[in-house]
């Protein structure tokens, strides 16, 4: 899962998908990740925090990290929040097998980065909910 600062959409992302994950006992590494430095080893945003807590889900433990070119070695899928990240994360791939990893995480829309706008944080919260349920049932 990545996004811009790795504090806001992509912990969220990462946190719900993991939790679902394992109830499902579902075997998938799970991680997020920034396609900016500003934040690394940073605590998620503590509204995104509060809004993951309020429908169920401990994301405080997440640490920020920066998207690196050896992801796409380790990983299967790379789910991007929005067009630019998929844009930076894509320039990033060697190889056309590489860069097919790279899909918006809401196949041809974006989530909206709450960073800005306190009140967008529960909604966008509960459409990763949504979305990580979809992505579960789709995958398993």
């Amino acid at each position: 899962m990545v996004c811009l600062g790795n504090i806001c959409r992509s912990p969220l992302a990462e946190g719900i998908m993991r939790h679902l994950a394992d109830e499902q006992n579902l075997n998938w590494e799970i991680a997020s990740a920034g396609t900016g430095n500003w934040h690394i080893g940073q605590a998620p945003d503590h509204r995104s925090i509060s809004a993951a807590k309020a429908l169920g889900y401990d994301i405080s433990k997440q640490r920020a990290q920066q998207f690196n070119p050896s992801m796409f070695d380790y990983y299967d899928l790379i789910l991007v929040m929005d067009k630019k990240n998929l844009a930076d994360v894509k320039s990033l791939g060697k190889t056309d097998e590489e860069r097919k990893k790279v899909k918006l995480f809401l196949d041809n829309d974006e989530v909206t980065d709450p960073y800005w706008d306190n009140s967008l944080f529960s909604p966008v919260c509960k459409q990763v909910e949504e979305r990580c349920m979809e992505i579960i049932e789709q995958l398993s």
